[in-house]
């Protein structure tokens, strides 16, 4: 029912009236700890006022257990962001669905045996402990994870290691008093008022928490409070508050797992969206499906043989105190076939998807201390093989500020000894990220494959929980291989082998590569999801030959954080997952 705009007001002052009367004191009689218990999905009898000196409130996720991200090399930046906005599913996000959580590593029946062995911040776990044996300390568990879905296997994962608090509050879908909170920071605001409310004799107030974003509001909300307390003439004396920063972990589910707990959160949507009633979210999304985007073929090194480039080569090309640091990118992973899918023509040139080629190293050479990278050639001399380069290259490495295509600067090549060359093995393959986006039987192959520019659908402008994980913000889709001789005038060269011909120039099909673009869209953030605007894709947007199977990255790990390694999908189906049509 629409209310008034003068009984909002009325409504919003009378709020505002009973907000500073608590402050005051003067409506102390409301913060009694069996009001304060309702918080509490614990069932534990509080300990009386008197007995609390302090207070150590912990957060749950990425702070006391090791939560599970999406994997930004399995997902396009824009999907990261949308898995996690609220209205992106009929039955709720990432952070709003059990069943991502309860699939934490081997599943929650397998877990809850071994306590999540591996799955904790230790030395939280540590502090929690300690609280635990201190008299005069109440200690809580604070999670913006809604109660309704979580209590049960929140409880479980605590249980499992004999961690015990006082309170174990999630977030209610209204408060104890009626309230309604808009975001998980109000929420935990208004419970900490609450909770030092009601233990007035409380003398400081200790919050760990991981998110940098939550840390500062806590402790601007502290100090404000803290000023009004000074003003006041009620019991509560200003409290000596602590927001300890704890810093994030990022860790992630079994790829295989995550991408078939996303299938089943996208079916669940799938059968809900629909409905006024099992549309919880209010999604304004139609159906939706999981897309294959190719972001470059190439000839793929497994995570052994790009190591031992990264050591072998790499590390001992640097200067001087610069392998010690972090600004140093190593990627040794591929020798680029073409920066987007390649048509079947350039695939027979290359030798077909699956085709393992030996390759030895030639040359070393840098770009102004900036990228380092080797020449290569094949083994075998009847090995034929397909590059956009006249000479093979496999990047190294990368300062910050590089990108693999200045390869192309380099003028020197240092010559290597062939009998001390070191050889590896590759496998031709695609590098590809899957989305989520709506379903259309208009898109058809070519804007899965592709990419339709033209399509103006977008992800939803979903309701942003401030739940964020900081570590992943403004992921960007985006393809590090633009075509490697986009500032060249080398056109594309198909090699035979030793006896192909260096004086007929092989012309390549198509216009070469544009880049890649972050979409139309923020969509990057973490953790109660960025609003996921636009497609978001790279410019080849879509995957080849439309919903093809994909394997799992421990199958064929690259040692890259840049995207997935995905193969055709024709061979063996172990560790494939399909995409379901539902």
């Amino acid at each position: 029912m629409l209310k008034s705009a003068k009984s909002v007001v009325s409504a919003v002052g009378a709020y505002k009236q009973l907000h500073n009367m608590q402050l005051n004191g003067i409506a102390s009689a409301s913060h009694t700890v069996t009001n304060l218990k309702r918080w509490s999905v614990a069932g534990k009898e509080l300990p009386g006022v008197a007995q609390i000196k302090t207070i150590h409130v912990y957060d749950f996720d990425n702070t006391l257990f090791s939560s599970p991200l999406p994997n930004p090399q399995l997902w396009s930046g824009s999907t990261i962001g949308y898995l996690q906005t609220y209205e992106g599913f009929a039955n709720g996000g990432w952070w709003h669905d059990q069943s991502i959580l309860s699939a934490t590593g081997e599943g929650a029946d397998v877990e809850e045996a071994r306590a999540w062995a591996g799955w904790w911040n230790e030395q939280v776990v540590q502090l929690v402990e300690l609280s635990m044996k201190q008299k005069d300390a109440l200690t809580v568990l604070l999670t913006g994870r809604g109660e309704d879905n979580f209590t049960d296997i929140i409880k479980r994962i605590v249980a499992s290691r004999n961690l015990e608090f006082d309170m174990v509050c999630l977030k209610p879908e209204v408060g104890p008093n009626g309230q309604q909170f808009p975001s998980t920071i109000s929420f935990k605001q208004s419970f900490l008022e609450s909770l030092i409310s009601t233990y007035h004799q409380a003398e400081e107030i200790r919050v760990y928490e991981d998110r940098v974003k939550h840390v500062k509001a806590f402790r601007e909300f502290f100090a404000k409070i803290n000023d009004r307390y000074l003003q006041s003439q009620g019991d509560r004396k200003p409290i000596t508050a602590e927001v300890i920063h704890i810093a994030e972990g990022t860790v992630h589910l079994d790829p295989v797992t995550e991408v078939a707990e996303v299938q089943k959160m996208v079916n669940e949507h799938n059968r809900r969206f629909h409905g006024s009633t099992t549309n919880s979210t209010k999604s304004p999304y139609g159906r939706l499906k999981i897309k294959r985007s190719v972001l470059y073929t190439g000839y793929l090194l497994n995570e052994k043989n790009s190591n031992r480039l990264v050591s072998d080569l790499l590390q001992p090309s640097l200067p001087a105190g610069v392998a010690e640091g972090n600004e140093i990118k190593p990627l040794a992973n591929i020798i680029m076939i073409t920066p987007r899918p390649a048509p079947k023509s350039i695939l027979r040139k290359a030798g077909g998807m699956g085709k393992k080629v030996s390759w030895r190293i030639t040359g070393l050479g840098h770009w102004d201390h900036k990228l380092w990278a080797a020449r290569v050639e094949p083994v075998s001399e009847n090995d034929s093989y397909y590059t956009e380069t006249p000479v093979p290259v496999v990047v190294l490495g990368f300062r910050k500020g590089a990108r693999p295509v200045d390869a192309n600067r380099i003028q020197n090549w240092q010559p290597v000894d062939p009998n001390n060359s070191l050889v590896f093995d590759t496998v031709v393959g695609e590098r590809a990220l899957l989305r989520v986006d709506e379903d259309s039987s208009m898109d058809g192959d070519w804007e899965n494959q592709y990419g339709n520019k033209n399509n103006k659908r977008r992800h939803p402008a979903g309701r942003r929980d401030d739940d964020m994980q900081d570590s992943i913000r403004n992921i960007q889709d985006s393809n590090p291989y633009q075509a490697l001789n986009e500032n060249s005038t080398h056109i594309r060269a198909y090699h035979g082998g030793r006896n192909h011909d260096p004086n007929y120039n092989y012309r390549g099909r198509g216009r070469g590569g544009r880049g890649s673009g972050a979409g139309r869209g923020r969509g990057a953030s973490s953790r109660g999801g960025g609003r996921g605007r636009g497609r978001g894709g790279s410019t080849n947007d879509g995957g080849r030959g439309g919903y093809h199977g994909y394997r799992s990255l421990d199958e064929h790990p690259t040692g890259s954080d840049t995207g997935t390694d995905f193969r055709s999908g024709h061979s063996s189906s172990n560790g494939v997952v399909q995409l379901m049509d539902y």
